[in-house]
């Protein structure tokens, strides 16, 4: 199995880009795309736990678009073969003095393109 094979990696990064660019814009739209869509996605946020693609659009479509700007640290994208890959990274939000953000998010390629299948957004003290 290949590690981090360069074309594949260029396209996990441009996938990872485009969510975060989602994210803290809130296009909801683009973010429910990046996600994907079978009751086996999960996502576990700072406060909810989120079962099934249906539970994760429900909580983007709720979620206020105020305070999404962030700062990225230490991000690690990693492929596995060709259709596997983690991203991981260190976040920071201004209304977060003293704490830092993590997220880790597996990604799978399907016939439509790479999709999160799996996710955990968690802060922690600095």
């Amino acid at each position: 199995m290949k590690i981090n094979d360069p074309a594949i990696l260029a396209e996990v990064e441009a996938a990872f880009a485009e969510y975060e660019k989602a994210l803290t814009t809130n296009d909801v739209e683009t973010l429910d795309r990046l996600f994907r869509n079978a009751p086996e996605t999960l996502r576990y946020g700072m406060g909810e736990n989120l079962y099934g693609y249906a539970e994760i659009a429900a909580f983007r479509a709720g979620r206020s678009p105020a305070g999404l700007m962030r700062k990225l640290e230490r991000t690690s994208i990693t492929t596995y073969g060709d259709d596997f890959a983690t991203a991981n990274t260190l976040f920071r939000r201004e209304s977060m003095s003293g704490k830092i953000g993590r997220q880790s998010q597996s990604w799978v390629r399907f016939p439509e393109g790479w999709r999160v299948v799996a996710a955990h957004v968690s802060v922690i003290p600095e």
